[in-house]
């Protein structure tokens, strides 16, 4: 950790080495490596068109958005950092942005958003309706989404600890 670090306001955006970047949350999301193909192909060609998200988790700059921008820069010969912008979020903040972030665009899979549910209930130990709130949704959607990491059945979970 640098000074240069502790002034880094959440929100701007600034180059950040590849090696300084944690890509820890990457469990969330599926590797597509047809995708990364196509974001190595299109890095190369156009260079970096948005910033990936961080935050700064125990010291370490921890990946938010961007996973295949990250995985394409790796794979790219001469390219040894990313522009990147810095949000002020928690852990359990930056699995509710990994969800929310994508929401746009490419939507997570059931299975990456059964991964965040799982995680936020399980690891971050968070009630049904604590993680619909952190995520947008409702607790109807929660009670949903867990049941694909709950072995993929397709009937809601009746006897659960939660908080339902």
């Amino acid at each position: 950790m640098t000074d240069g670090d502790l002034t880094w306001p959440a929100e701007d955006v600034r180059p950040l080495p590849l090696e300084r970047i944690d890509a820890r949350l990457q469990r969330y999301r599926l590797v597509q490596p047809k995708e990364e193909q196509r974001m190595a192909q299109s890095l190369e060609r156009y260079g970096q068109c948005s910033p990936i998200v961080v935050c700064l988790l125990d010291e370490e700059y921890v990946l938010i958005d961007g996973f295949k921008r990250l995985a394409a820069a790796r794979r790219l010969a001469g390219v040894t950092g990313l522009q990147a912008r810095r949000m002020e979020v928690d852990e359990q903040g930056a699995k509710a942005a990994i969800y929310n972030l994508n929401r746009i665009g490419r939507r997570p899979l059931e299975l990456e958003e059964s991964w965040i549910v799982h995680a936020l209930v399980r690891e971050d130990g968070l009630s049904q309706v604590e993680v619909a709130q952190l995520l947008g949704r409702h607790k109807s959607w929660v009670n949903r989404a867990w049941p694909c990491w709950n072995g993929c059945v397709s009937r809601p979970v009746r006897n659960c600890d939660w908080d339902c």
